[in-house]
């Protein structure tokens, strides 16, 4: 998804809310920090979006979700989600980053700090997510340390926290 997508989502979020500030949390947050970034690492046609001020809200945006008219027209859409929608470390609103302003009909959007996103991800272990993590390390995206100390402040069973730090380790042995 481009940048000019995400703010096509977040204009027309803020049309059927009448909301003026959203939280993005899945790997269009990348566009946070990298608005620029190459579609290969965000493919995804989703953008995940929270209300952070009016949480009854957010299921109004079913009505650009999936298979929504808007998606069938797009291409691509937003997927409402709360806070219990990922596993993020403590403290991960005071790191928000602004996206950068866009066509959005003054509707800002506040993305997951990489790192917050990273841990989310390690959290979900998807076979996608494994994928994004492995490029997030890769590409130098995301720091080893700083994910190391997130992991502590992450509300995740000791099972699960010894698994992110095993995948953690696995995604920077293999960007060497």
């Amino acid at each position: 998804m481009k940048k000019q997508q995400l703010d096509h989502v977040l204009r027309a979020a803020g049309e059927i809310t009448g909301e003026k500030q959203f939280v993005i949390i899945g790997s269009q947050a990348l566009h946070g920090k990298y608005p620029d970034l190459p579609d290969d690492i965000i493919r995804s046609v989703e953008v995940d979006l929270m209300v952070l001020r009016k949480r009854d809200q957010t299921e109004l945006l079913n009505e650009i979700g999936v298979d929504s008219p808007f998606h069938q027209e797009f291409g691509f859409y937003a997927d409402p989600v709360d806070e219990t929608a990922a596993k993020l470390p403590k403290g991960w609103k005071n790191r928000l980053v602004n996206l950068k302003p866009g066509n959005t009909h003054g509707v800002k959007g506040l993305c997951l700090e990489l790192h917050d996103l990273a841990i989310a991800k390690y959290a979900a272990r998807r076979e996608k997510d494994l994928i994004f993590t492995r490029e997030l390390a890769r590409r130098g995206l995301v720091s080893r340390e700083r994910l190391l100390s997130l992991v502590d402040l992450t509300p995740v069973e000791a099972e699960v926290r010894k698994r992110i730090l095993a995948d953690i380790a696995s995604d920077f042995e293999l960007s060497k």
